[in-house]
């Protein structure tokens, strides 16, 4: 992963996109899913966090802490409304162009998720266990492959703070800018929370602004630590999570 650069002083809360990415499997096999490993209650913007497990796991990350600023207005729909409707996500530094998200009913990385991200798109939990629609007040779940299904995340590691993401969905362009490097550890309940909650990094904190956690695994890394861990569904231990504010909505073209 790369090291984090300075926070824009205009930017301020966390808006989550979980984006994940399948993976290849330690054989080199392609894998079905993925996960990148953010180490609960913390930032990284260098290397995946880990909690206390052998020293195979990657090394600790970097907190980092973005400026505190208002989000722009939340998106004009009704609530929720954002949330049923497919969007297509860019992220000009990486080269990521009008991939399309699904939406669905669930959670990050969960069956139905994943089945949606071997088509070679983008999966968009929202509902009880999810999160919210773009623009919407609250983490903003994005996830897709990055080693399998055409690895449309194959470079998110490479997404700096500072860079921007943009969803299209509704007539508008939501944009967002990356405030916060996390990994996250399929195998602690903690760490899942922290990513999956309202505001990223803290379950049970009443949300205030609009963000996004993009979110792929961590395969590569994880195996070249030696670690070869992985769920039921074949998932690596860590997964690669990048999260960002709400900075700007505007009418797209045409």
């Amino acid at each position: 992963m790369h090291a984090s650069r300075t926070v824009p002083t205009a930017l301020a809360g966390a808006l989550v996109v979980v984006l994940a990415a399948g993976c290849a499997s330690a054989s080199g096999g392609v894998r079905t899913s993925d996960k990148a490993a953010a180490a609960p209650g913390t930032s990284s913007a260098a290397a995946p966090a880990r909690e206390a497990r052998p020293s195979t796991s990657p090394p600790p990350a970097t907190a980092l802490h973005p400026a505190s600023a208002p989000s722009p207005a939340a998106t004009p729909r009704p609530p929720g409304s954002a949330r049923t409707q497919p969007a297509a996500l860019s992220i000009p530094s990486i080269g990521v162009e009008g991939l399309r998200v699904v939406p669905y009913e669930g959670t990050t990385d969960d069956r139905p998720g994943t089945r949606i991200q071997d088509r070679g798109v983008a999966a968009s939990p929202y509902g009880e266990r999810g999160g919210v629609g773009p623009g919407e007040v609250g983490n903003y779940l994005v996830t897709a492959h990055r080693l399998s299904a055409g690895g449309p995340l194959r470079d998110l590691p490479a997404l700096g703070v500072g860079d921007a993401v943009l969803v299209t969905s509704g007539g508008k362009i939501y944009e967002y800018r990356i405030t916060e490097h996390r990994t996250t550890s399929f195998r602690s309940a903690r760490s899942l929370a922290e990513q999956r909650a309202a505001v990223p990094g803290s379950p049970g904190r009443t949300a205030t602004q609009a963000m996004i956690t993009i979110s792929t695994c961590a395969t590569p890394e994880d195996n070249a630590a030696g670690n070869y861990w992985r769920d039921d569904r074949n998932n690596p231990e860590h997964r690669i999570d990048r999260v960002g504010v709400l900075t700007d909505v505007r009418d797209a073209a045409g």
